[in-house]
């Protein structure tokens, strides 16, 4: 629907238009926002498009043309696919060797994730100018609210952002798409509208028709096994849980039918968080064979012990619980958890609660991932200060940071506990428990 001129932009150029234009006088562009409710809108979700992908291409030109898989070998998934090589049907986690079946002359990059944390920062940094209520979701996106912004930016919450797609691409060389409208779950929907580069706009008057005969799917959060049971139950689109009264749908999926049937009818009264908890952190890796033994896991299991403790000291937390994740050759995910435990940061801790649960696991089962993870968390302070029972924690502790403090300065491989020795080397482990180079 087109609005009155004040209502109505170019992305490209910034400059007003007049309707019923469909390029813009300007620039010609094509990019022209027209929506009667633009203005009164503050509510957005910003995405980056295809974001690892992306930032390959900016670095590579020559890939620029070409199909781009960001994965860990023919052995991983796909961390991410690049817009031509989603139209071979190339997904995100989708196996790598299935996603090389169905594009063989994809371009496979290996991830950078410290490039790709260096970028996503920077982008974090652009989006706080614009507004201090940013909630970031992941290292690629983040809800914002622009609400009370338009006196310093001088410009409504939809010109704001418009300037600001063209500032990163501009400065940063890679792409967004943004969604505004009157709450987070729908300005979520918007942003994946028009990708990539896109701008998206859902009013309140649109929520109704926008919504009707969209499937259950559309809600965030509602899994494989939920839409089976409200497919049995009849309840296939959003129509259809509209249809019915709130108590039938908590009685049907339990306490979450209550939020179900709310944002059925687009209702989300959620408040962008700028104070988002970090809830876990973990490390994993894909093997190249499957593996079967727990003499070659256990060795693979303590570097990820260390490289989990380095996560937690660099990100000032401690766990308090630990998940041994394990994936077996078709595909199926066991984890296996101990809660309930001292705060920790310590590689060495972390092993020692995961190696029973992996020996346990380990009954002839073909894994072709491993991983450890800690929930639960709390502040560092509060990690393996011992006690008069404890007194193992602190000298560990001093260990453990003496180790860490000689990595830093001669690389990761200076010392190396003796269980890792033969992930490092390739070569047995020394029997004296630390092996130095």
């Amino acid at each position: 629907m087109m609005a009155d001129a004040p209502n109505i932009f170019c992305r490209d150029c910034l400059s007003a238009t007049a309707p019923p234009r469909p390029r813009c006088p300007a620039c010609g562009s094509p990019r022209v926002i027209a929506h009667p409710e633009r203005d009164r809108l503050s509510i957005a979700h910003v995405d980056c498009d295809a974001f690892y992908a992306t930032i390959e291409k900016r670095d590579a030109p020559e890939l620029r043309d070409k199909p781009v898989i960001i994965g860990g070998g023919k052995r991983g998934v796909v961390s991410t696919a690049c817009y031509i090589a989603r139209t071979y049907g190339v997904r995100s986690a989708m196996p790598m060797f299935k996603a090389l079946q169905a594009c063989p002359d994809a371009v496979v990059v290996k991830p950078d994730m410290e490039k790709y944390v260096r970028v996503g920062r920077e982008v974090r940094r652009l989006m706080l100018e614009m507004t201090p209520l940013v909630e970031p979701l992941s290292i690629d996106e983040a809800f914002l609210d622009l609400t009370g912004t338009e006196r310093l930016h001088k410009a409504s919450p939809a010109v704001t952002l418009a300037r600001f797609a063209r500032r990163v691409e501009d400065e940063l060389g890679i792409t967004i798409s943004v969604g505004l409208s009157v709450n987070k779950f729908l300005a979520k929907i918007a942003s994946d509208l028009d990708k990539p580069r896109g701008f998206s706009i859902i009013g309140e008057a649109d929520v109704a028709p926008f919504l009707a005969g969209k499937p259950v799917s559309i809600i965030y959060g509602i899994g494989a096994a939920t839409q089976e049971r409200l497919a049995r139950a009849g309840l296939r689109t959003i129509d259809d849980v509209r249809a019915r009264d709130a108590g039938e749908i908590v009685a049907l999926v339990g306490k979450d039918g209550l939020r179900l049937h709310r944002l059925a009818h687009g209702i989300d009264t959620r408040k962008v968080d700028p104070v988002r908890e970090t809830k876990s952190i973990s490390a994993e890796t894909t093997f190249d064979r499957d593996i079967r033994d727990v003499e070659t896991l256990a060795p693979i299991l303590w570097r990820l012990s260390e490289k989990l403790s380095l996560r937690l000291k660099k990100a000032g937390f401690a766990g308090r619980s630990v998940t041994l994740k394990l994936k077996t050759a078709d595909f199926r995910t066991r984890t296996r958890s101990r809660s309930g435990i001292a705060p920790t940061q310590l590689a060495r801790r972390l092993f020692d609660i995961a190696a029973p649960m992996l020996t346990s696991e380990c009954d002839g089962t073909a894994f072709r991932l491993i991983g450890i993870g800690t929930t639960d968390l709390c502040d560092s302070a509060l990690a393996d200060v011992g006690d008069l029972a404890d007194t193992e924690s602190v000298r560990l502790a001093r260990m453990e940071k003496a180790v860490d403090s000689l990595r830093e300065r001669f690389g990761r491989t200076a010392v190396v506990r003796g269980i890792g020795f033969a992930v490092e080397t390739g070569r047995p482990a020394d029997k004296r428990g630390d092996s130095r180079r």
